[in-house]
C-alpha cells in the first residue's frame, strides 16, 4: 500500500460556487453575482444596467461593457450564484456529511467581499469573519484539516468594476490587507493555505479563444505578475509571523501531449507547457520566473524591466508546497485540421483518439495524472495535492432517494490507482480533493445539471427545488477508499 499513513483524503469546492448567500451577512457583491446561468452550447453573460435605467447584457468571455454601464442583477435573469447548493445555512449539515465520508481535509475558499464588502473598506465585515470562524470551528470538531484558497475567481466587484482589477498595482495592498485580517483571525484554525486559485488562469484567454487581440493577451501578463507579487509578499508575511502556516499554489492543471510524432508538434506542445504552466508554477515554487518567460515578455512586446523590479520579492515569497487541478488531458498539434476537443468547457487543444471523452468533451485519462504528478515532483521536489479532479455528469435522483453513478466511480478509481503509481514513483503526494464533493454550480456554464459531487443537492439549473442532500453510491465507495487508506478500490 502506497498512501502515507497521514494522507489528506478529502474534497474541495469554492464560495462562489457553493456557499449562497451572495447578500447576506453584510457581504458585498462578486462579478459572478451579475453572471447568469448557460448551458453546454450557451455563454454565461454578465449584465448591467445604464444610468437612464435601461439595461443589457454581454458575454463573460471576452465581451466589454457599454460606457458608463454598470454591473448589476437584472430583473428577469437567473443568477446561479447567487444560491449555490447553499453551503451558507446548511454548512453544519454538510460538514458532518464529510465527516461520515472520512475526510481528513477540506478545500473551500473564502469570499473577499463576505470580508471586505467592495474590498476597500478600513474594517473588516465582523459578520463575516464569524461565520467562517464558525464553519472552520465546525470542521475542527470532525478533526477536519482546512484547506482554505483564499482568492478562488471571488474580487469584489467594486475592485474589478472601479480600481480595474489586478492591473491596477493598488490592489496588491487591498489583497495584503485582506489576507493579514484573516491570518490573524484564523492563526489557530486553519494551517494551510493557497493565495491563488489557478492563478495561471490569468493567461488562458489566449488559448480558449482563437484570436484575441493582442492587448488582453498583453494584459494578462500584467495582472498575473501583480498577483505573483500580491501572493509573495502575503507567504513572506505568514512566514515571518506564523511559522505554523504552510503556503502553497494552486496551478490550473493544462496538461498535454504533442498529437503526433512530428518534432514541430514536440516543440509546439513544449512551448505551450512552459507559456501555461510551467510560467506560473516557477515563479511560485522557485521564486524567479523561468528563462523562456523573456520569449513571451518579447512576443507581446512587454519591458522585462516591469517584471525583474520585482524580483527580490517573488525571491523571498516562494511557497511550501504545490497544488494544481487535474480533470484531463488534452493534445496539442501544428496541424490545423484535427478536430478540436473542450465542447462546453472551451476548446483547449485536440482530441486524442486513444481516450474517452466525457459528454462536455473533456478526455479521461488516469495515465495523465502520473504521469504530471512525475513531472512536477522532478522539477520541484516540494510536496504535492491534487485539489480538484472530478468527472462531471448527469446524475438521476431515484424516487429512493438513491443516486447510482457508477461512471463517477469507474473515474475515480482510475484517478487513485494513478495517484497509488505515482507514490510508488517514489513522488511525495500528501493530499487528494476532488472537486465538487458536494454538488454545486459550475464555473464554467452555470448548470447544475452537469455534476460532480458525491452528494446529490435537489436543485436544477432554474434554481428550484428543495436544496435537500443525498448520498450517490460514489459517497458509499469513496466512504470505503478513505477507511482502507486507497487500498480498497471495489
Amino acid at each position: 500500500m502506497s498512501f502515507p499513513k497521514n494522507f489528506f483524503w478529502g474534497g474541495a469546492t469554492a464560495a462562489n460556487q457553493y456557499e449562497g448567500g451572495w447578500n447576506e451577512g453584510g457581504r458585498g457583491p462578486a462579478k459572478t453575482d451579475v453572471t447568469t446561468g448557460a448551458t453546454k452550447d450557451t455563454p454565461r453573460f454578465i449584465t448591467y444596467m445604464m444610468p437612464d435605467g435601461t439595461t443589457g447584457k454581454f458575454s463573460s468571455f471576452g465581451g466589454k461593457k457599454p460606457e458608463g454601464a454598470r454591473l448589476a442583477p437584472v430583473e428577469g435573469f437567473y443568477y446561479p450564484n447567487h444560491i449555490g447548493t447553499d453551503f451558507y445555512h446548511r454548512y453544519k449539515e454538510d460538514i458532518a456529511l464529510f465527516a461520515e465520508m472520512g475526510f481528513k481535509m477540506f478545500r473551500m475558499s473564502i469570499s473577499w467581499s463576505r470580508i471586505y464588502p467592495t474590498g476597500t473598506e478600513a474594517e473588516p465585515n465582523r459578520e463575516g469573519l464569524k461565520f467562517y470562524r464558525d464553519v472552520f470551528t465546525e470542521l475542527r470538531k470532525y478533526n477536519i484539516e482546512p484547506l482554505v484558497t483564499i482568492s478562488h475567481y471571488d474580487t469584489p466587484l467594486y475592485i474589478e468594476e472601479d480600481l480595474g482589477n489586478w492591473k491596477n498595482p493598488e490592489v496588491i495592498g487591498l489583497f495584503e490587507k485582506f489576507c493579514h485580517t484573516i491570518f490573524e483571525e484564523y492563526k489557530d484554525l486553519v494551517k494551510y493555505w493557497l493565495t491563488f486559485n489557478e492563478i495561471n488562469s490569468a493567461l488562458m484567454m489566449g488559448l480558449f479563444f482563437q484570436g484575441t487581440a493582442p492587448e488582453m493577451l498583453k494584459a494578462g501578463y500584467i495582472n498575473l505578475h501583480n498577483q505573483f507579487v500580491a501572493s509573495a509578499k502575503v507567504v513572506k508575511y505568514a512566514h515571518e509571523k506564523y511559522p505554523q502556516f504552510k503556503m502553497g499554489c494552486m496551478i490550473a492543471g493544462l496538461i498535454s501531449y504533442p498529437l503526433t510524432p512530428d518534432p514541430k508538434d514536440i516543440l509546439a506542445n513544449q512551448e505551450r507547457t512552459q507559456d501555461y504552466f510551467y510560467y506560473a508554477g516557477d515563479v511560485m515554487v522557485r521564486g524567479a520566473y523561468p528563462n523562456f518567460a523573456k520569449k513571451s515578455w518579447k512576443k507581446y512586446g512587454l519591458d522585462p524591466a516591469f517584471f525583474e523590479k520585482d524580483a527580490q520579492i517573488l525571491k523571498e515569497g516562494h511557497v511550501d508546497f504545490f497544488t494544481y487541478s487535474y480533470y484531463s488531458t488534452s493534445c496539442h498539434t501544428t496541424h490545423t485540421d484535427a478536430p478540436k476537443d473542450g465542447g462546453g468547457n472551451l476548446s483547449i487543444g485536440y482530441v486524442n483518439p486513444y481516450l474517452h471523452y466525457s459528454e462536455w468533451g473533456w478526455s479521461m485519462d488516469p495515465d495523465g495524472l502520473r504521469y504530471s504528478l512525475n513531472e512536477i515532483w522532478d522539477r520541484y521536489q516540494v510536496p504535492i495535492m491534487v485539489v480538484e479532479n472530478g468527472l462531471g455528469a448527469i446524475d438521476k435522483l431515484e424516487e429512493d432517494g438513491t443516486v447510482h453513478d457508477p461512471y463517477r466511480i469507474d473515474y475515480m478509481r482510475g484517478h487513485v490507482e494513478a495517484m497509488d503509481k505515482a507514490l510508488e514513483d517514489g513522488v511525495d503526494l500528501i493530499a487528494y480533493t476532488p472537486w465538487g464533493c458536494i454538488d454545486l454550480v459550475s464555473a464554467s456554464t452555470g448548470e447544475m445539471r452537469k455534476r460532480y459531487g458525491m452528494i446529490y443537492v435537489d436543485m436544477d439549473d432554474e434554481g428550484k427545488g428543495t436544496l435537500d442532500r443525498f448520498k450517490k453510491d460514489s459517497f458509499y465507495w469513496y466512504k470505503k477508499v478513505i477507511a482502507s487508506n486507497g487500498e480498497d478500490l471495489d
